[in-house]
């Protein structure tokens, strides 16, 4: 077989990480490799010249994409025909299923012989199981990041391979790195997402509870990991936090505040396995439109939205969720894991690293050895 050409469509930034991750793995295996679809910064350093910019992408929830509505539709019916000139041999949707999937269908209705691959399984198990048949009917093949999915996709018809969470290969900080965060006062990571609507939620919250853990702590440092995409917003909503936080864009410096933090609240999401891998406790902290946050509770079929719960098959997390998201609620909890560790939480935390396959052949070359398997291609 010639040189393979993928079509990849990213809609966010823990997609562009996969994304990145999986050409590398690719193009080791796969020598010539070439690639067209629409990535974020990581992708577009490993050789993908994107159709349009991946933030557009960036949003979620039932309510807070119908203003943005017509300009998805618009960039769906964009990549789907992009797909079908491209000449790849294959497309590979990560994540973002709203906009991937609809893709996916365009090109499938007009080829159904394209092939057609998803990386991040839906989750199922959490809510909407009725979304892997669904899915099958425009995905050939899907990677998993978490070892208990395979068999929710396969019994919906489609093949699926556990290829590993990217989070166990993600290079953790070095002494020099670490040392560059050092300082008197506990510190604190804010994380208060990835998207706009998220953070201008958030934000405010997290500044109240920054207000009640400077009482207790006057001389308490605040980090805040954050991207370009939504760094101005941060700035300025963060601008009278009452401990003004360290702004960090650069990798390293990033990677330094998630090794020498005391405690971390987040955002739900992804950022739970990066505090992990790093061994940081930490709260979770979520608020979204009510309607939507409705919506999703009548359709949970779990107790917990912390990937760390799931996976290590127990507790240790709290989770403020919806109206629960308060800082008279976050504080004490903030204050309890600076007061005494968290000792539970690590031990998840270890767990949950090992079930994910740290130790083992990098995910983004496990991924890109299932996509050539299923391709026909492997040769490695």
């Amino acid at each position: 077989m010639g040189a393979l050409t993928l079509f990849l469509i990213a809609g966010e930034p823990s997609g562009d990480r996969l994304g990145a991750a999986l050409m590398a793995g690719l193009k080791t295996l796969s020598p010539g490799v070439t690639f067209a679809g629409v990535g974020g910064p990581l992708m577009q350093a490993e050789g993908l010249e994107s159709l349009f910019p991946m933030e557009e992408l960036s949003v979620m929830g039932l309510v807070e994409v119908l203003p943005k509505y017509f300009a998805l539709k618009r960039r769906i019916a964009q990549a789907a025909q992009a797909v079908l000139e491209s000449g790849a041999q294959a497309l590979i949707t990560i994540d973002s299923p709203d906009f991937c999937l609809r893709v996916a269908g365009i090109v499938k209705a007009a080829r159904p012989d394209f092939r057609t691959i998803h990386y991040v399984a839906p989750s199922v198990w959490a809510w909407r199981p009725g979304r892997a048949a669904k899915m099958a009917k425009v995905v050939d093949h899907v990677l998993a990041l978490l070892p208990f999915e395979p068999p929710y996709m396969t019994a919906a018809g489609m093949s699926c391979d556990f290829v590993g969470h990217p989070v166990v290969a993600e290079p953790l900080a070095s002494a020099a790195e670490r040392a560059m965060m050092a300082g008197e006062g506990p510190l604190i990571l804010a994380l208060p997402g990835s998207r706009k609507g998220e953070v201008s939620r958030l934000a405010p919250v997290l500044g109240q509870v920054l207000a009640r853990v400077k009482a207790v702590h006057p001389d308490a440092r605040v980090a805040l990991p954050t991207l370009r995409g939504v760094a101005g917003l941060v700035r300025d909503l963060t601008a009278d936090w009452p401990i003004v936080p360290q702004i960090l864009e650069e990798d390293a410096t990033k990677r330094a505040a998630f090794a020498a933090a005391d405690v971390a609240i987040a955002a739900s999401g992804t950022v739970s396995l990066e505090l992990a891998a790093n061994g940081c406790p930490m709260v979770i902290a979520y608020d979204m439109n009510p309607l939507t946050l409705w919506l999703m509770r009548r359709a949970a079929l779990i107790d917990t939205v912390t990937l760390v719960n799931l996976v290590s098959e127990s507790r240790p997390i709290p989770e403020f969720i919806g109206a629960r998201c308060r800082a008279d609620l976050i504080a004490p909890e903030v204050l309890r894991l600076l007061a005494a560790g968290g000792g539970a939480q690590r031990a998840a935390m270890q767990v949950t690293m090992q079930r994910l396959g740290r130790g083992g052949e990098a995910p983004g070359l496990r991924a890109a050895r299932s996509v050539l398997g299923v391709l026909g291609s492997l040769t490695a």
